[in-house]
């Protein structure tokens, strides 16, 4: 292939890339190699690379669908709100009062409503439940959310669980969250007036009630098995979710990057809780995580580690050691489901084609349609030409092709930030649930204007 040097043309490496990677033929045999480089690690970490492509969604169920059941993995936790997803995960274990899968993904109401109210994420929630019936209650795989912007959806959650429990711990729970009443529904409102010093903060209580739950739990959970403690599990990780988005809306005035790290260390603690909680219960503690891939490729492979920022990615590397494979995706074009502004509709839009000088724009120069390329497979001459920095992109829920190089490109050094990256050239937008979003915002998320 003769020799690459510093300033080889896209189309040299190209060509040179081209025995090193994989096609994606549609077989199931195309996610072996994954099977191989996962082995026995305890946590796969897959992203997307836009949160509206069918594409992603549907490589991203199959190739979950074989961890579960080749590899043991016994939960998903996604980048979804606690409380939404754990009617979900109610639902696949048997538990709930959710009469389908449909049902069950209807606490997914915040914008955007289509990010897992979609037909992909609705296959895959039915098949899990179909899996799970055929097994012993405490075989069945679980379904978890990771994010914290449920603030008020979370306090609603703890009072319910203690009214059940306890009822003096339920009114005391009740008369500390009442520090949240003078604010309305929007948390937004909240942390600009506590963190501009107009409106005493809330964070010591939420404190007190999450350390009040934490000791607590031997005497509520009692000896009474494995659906009092998930159920006391999920009441204190909402507790948690209370504690730790009260400081995300009052850290997100004071700047970007202090509320991305907050919001992305509280995904790394959940999934290690996870992890753990797992374990107690006499489970695998295998978990696969479906988020963004600006949250699952290690952010110290990109240029935002510059401004400080981290994320799950680098948290899970840096907590888990080999235990992590993170694994994303790419696409030169094709379409989108998407929101031209936060709280507008869905919209089906067309992606620009990747821009010169970009991994997108690279693997289109391979003129396959869609292929695996890890990391590990790659010659060392390679791999440092590779890995040598390059525009990448991310499309949120928000997509601005007017402004798509200021808004949605960032550099990346792709074989520091993925063990493996699946490359789809042309791909198309998801089908939500719903023609559009839900039009009204509470818990409202502050990730303008990638919406990541």
């Amino acid at each position: 292939m003769g020799t690459l040097q510093n300033g080889s043309s896209d189309r040299d490496l190209a060509r040179a890339l081209t025995p090193h990677v994989r096609p994606l033929r549609a077989l199931m045999s195309d996610f072996d190699p994954l099977l191989e480089l996962v082995g026995d690690a305890r946590c796969v970490l897959i992203g997307e690379a836009s949160h509206g492509t069918h594409d992603f969604y549907r490589q991203r169920a199959q190739l979950t669908k074989r961890l579960i059941v080749e590899k043991g993995f016994d939960a998903v936790a996604a980048e979804a709100d606690w409380p939404d997803a754990y009617r979900v995960n109610r639902y696949v274990r048997g538990t709930g009062a959710d009469t389908d899968a449909g049902e069950a993904l209807a606490g997914f109401r915040r914008f955007p409503a289509w990010m897992w109210r979609n037909a992909d994420v609705l296959e895959f929630v039915g098949w899990l439940r179909d899996f799970n019936d055929a097994r012993h209650a405490r075989e069945r795989v679980g379904f978890y959310g990771l994010d914290l912007y449920s603030l008020h959806t979370s306090i609603s959650a703890v009072l319910s669980y203690l009214d059940k429990t306890d009822a003096a711990m339920a009114q005391q729970a009740r008369q500390r969250y009442a520090c949240f009443d003078h604010f309305g529904s929007d948390p937004q409102d909240y942390g600009m007036r506590a963190a501009l010093g107009l409106s005493p903060d809330c964070e010591s209580i939420v404190v007190q009630q999450l350390l009040e739950l934490r000791e607590q739990r031997a005497r509520l959970v009692d000896r009474a098995g494995l659906a009092a403690s998930d159920e006391h599990f999920q009441a204190e990780q909402n507790a948690r979710v209370v504690k730790n988005a009260e400081e995300y809306y009052r850290t997100m005035f004071r700047g970007s990057v202090a509320s991305w790290n907050l919001r992305d260390t509280h995904m790394a603690d959940t999934l290690e809780s996870l992890l753990l909680h797992l374990r107690e219960s006499s489970r695998s503690s295998k978990i696969v995580v479906w988020a963004h891939n600006s949250h699952v490729g290690d952010a110290r492979a990109t240029e935002l580690s510059k401004e400080g920022e981290l994320n799950l990615g680098q948290l899970a590397r840096e907590r888990l050691g080999a235990d992590a494979v993170l694994i994303g995706f790419s696409t030169y074009h094709g379409t989108v489901t998407a929101a031209s502004d936060w709280e507008q509709p869905a919209q089906r839009m067309q992606v620009r084609s990747g821009l010169e000088g970009s991994y997108e724009r690279l693997f289109h120069e391979l003129d396959q349609p869609a292929f695996l390329l890890r990391s590990a497979d790659l010659p060392h001459e390679m791999r440092a030409l590779l890995a040598e920095p390059r525009l990448q992109r991310a499309i949120g829920v928000v997509y601005r092709p007017d402004t798509e190089r200021r808004s949605h490109y960032y550099h990346a050094s792709l074989p520091r930030q993925f063990d493996a990256v699946l490359h789809i050239d042309r791909t198309r937008a998801l089908e939500p649930l719903e023609t559009v979003a839900a039009p009204a915002v509470t818990d409202a998320a502050e990730t303008f204007p990638s919406g990541l």
